[in-house]
């Protein structure tokens, strides 16, 4: 089971699991796949960068890192962590 932290909303998820295919995607892309908004997208991958789920390979494109795979796999509690 995913533990989720109070500062994750439910784009989160998507997010990584569109990420999870291990694909470097940009915001547009994400968006397109996961049914949000380009904006919504943008503003979450800031946060999830701070926090270690993505991380940020060339200007406009992300993937997912080895902590946000665990979190996928109900491996880290996602409240006990601190942004960097």
């Amino acid at each position: 089971m995913r533990k989720r932290a109070d500062w994750m909303v439910k784009a989160d998820e998507i997010i990584l699991e569109i990420l999870e295919g291990g694909l470097m995607l940009g915001p547009t892309a994400i968006a397109k796949n996961g049914d949000l908004s380009r904006q919504h997208v943008t503003n979450r991958l800031s946060i999830l960068v701070a926090y270690e789920f993505v991380e940020r390979v060339e200007d406009g494109y992300y993937r997912i890192t080895d902590r946000g795979r665990l979190w996928l796999e109900g491996e880290i509690d996602a409240s006990e962590l601190e942004p960097k």
